[in-house]
């Protein structure tokens, strides 16, 4: 069965950056021009939320791993992280000295990365928002920044045509990828943590094992890729271009599987839910549209190492193969031992950390909010104070 238009939120005034789905599927996020936020609820006739806070356009918006916060970097140069909850609070740090573009957590919801005109990649902490490190080897615009599903390495793409990735730990660049003939918009770590995919200005798709650190997919397209996502079960990506169009690859077979028209004007951002299930997109026609993905369900399949041949519709697999390993289902002999009340608690203690640590990020989200309130209490009093010397010291003289 082919994807299908589920349903389409309007309510942004410019053009959609960026969306993002919480953990749960039960809401949605996307950043726009108009220097909002919009968090959309996926269950039918609940109202949406517009959070206003940002002085200017807002590029890029992500869920926390536990869904209890969203972050969102802007053309103001500010990073903030707000809780996602009818009253949107938020707390603000001056993040970099240009744009933000990018912000993405760690999977432990630890860390932030973020990526800016200001030709660096920043870490910082979720908690406080301490700044941590900066990564400075681009000699142009940082796009995107990713890190990889185990939190051990990063990868950046810029406008300086290059893909660089980057060891956490030692915060060296351990290798560049120098393929793209262009501007390079996103990049993105396959769900297994072994390869990248990242799209361009050059219409290119290319996916590289990082590593053996070579090129293993090529994909022309006609167009510019602005954004790009990985289904979780990494046989499948999905793609935003300025031709209006968003493009299903199979990458088990190298091949373009769908090509779905929705959007008028550029197709501007794409993200898969957490469990794959659904896709959303947006477009410069400020449009968030939500995709059922109507794949097989199951994805069981390990990738296996294979050779591809060229595909349809202006898009061409290099001939190379394809190794990234696979999330996949858990067969029954790697069960056996478990009982299934065995599994049963293990699955509710795990739901039960992750309840924990998200209300943890509330807590901390809150006590921040507080802070910046009560400095800013502060600051006012001070000027009050400043303003009475200087009143009386005039009336003295």
């Amino acid at each position: 069965e082919d994807p299908s238009l589920e349903k389409h939120f309007k309510g942004h005034r410019d053009a959609v950056t960026s969306v993002d789905f919480s953990r749960a599927k039960k809401q949605l996020v996307s950043g726009s021009m108009d220097s909002s936020l919009m968090i959309w609820s996926m269950k039918p006739q609940m109202r949406a939320y517009r959070f206003v806070g940002h002085k200017d356009a807002v590029l890029c918006v992500q869920f926390s791993p536990s869904g209890h916060l969203v972050a969102s970097g802007s053309r103001d140069k500010t990073v903030r992280l707000w809780i996602p909850s009818i009253k949107g609070e938020s707390t603000v740090f001056k993040a970099h000295t240009g744009t933000v573009r990018s912000v993405h957590f760690s999977s432990d919801g630890q860390s932030l990365v973020t990526a800016s005109d200001d030709k660096t990649v920043k870490v910082w902490t979720v908690h406080r928002q301490k700044f941590l490190f900066s990564l400075s080897q681009h000699i142009n615009w940082v796009r995107c920044a990713r890190f990889s599903p185990d939190g051990r390495l990063i990868v950046s793409s810029s406008d300086d045509k290059t893909v660089k990735l980057w060891d956490k730990t030692s915060r060296e660049c351990i290798h560049s990828f120098c393929e793209h003939g262009g501007f390079v918009n996103h990049v993105d770590f396959h769900p297994s943590g072994n390869c990248i995919a990242a799209g361009g200005t050059d219409s290119t798709v290319k996916l590289w094992d990082v590593r053996m650190n070579r090129l293993l997919q090529h994909y022309q397209g006609n167009s510019v890729v602005n954004s790009l996502s990985f289904h979780p079960s990494g046989n499948y990506l999905v793609t935003a271009s300025s031709d209006s169009t968003l493009k299903i690859l199979d990458l088990l077979e190298g091949r373009l599987l769908y090509t779905l028209h929705g959007h008028q004007g550029p197709a501007t951002c794409v993200a898969f839910s957490r469990d794959g299930d659904y896709f959303a997109s947006g477009g410069s026609d400020e449009q968030v549209m939500v995709w059922k993905t109507n794949f097989d369900t199951d994805y069981s399949d390990v990738m296996k190492p294979q050779k591809y041949g060229s595909s349809v519709d202006g898009t061409h697999g290099t001939g190379s193969e394809m190794d990234c390993g696979s999330h996949h289902k858990k067969t029954k002999t790697q069960d056996s031992g478990r009982t299934h009340e065995q599994q049963e608690e293990e699955t509710s203690l795990a739901n039960t950390l992750e309840h924990i640590m998200g209300q943890l990020d509330v807590l901390t989200q809150t006590v921040s909010i507080l802070e910046q309130r009560l400095t800013l209490t502060e600051d006012k009093l001070k000027e009050c104070l400043e303003n009475q010397q200087k009143i009386i010291q005039n009336k003295t003289n």
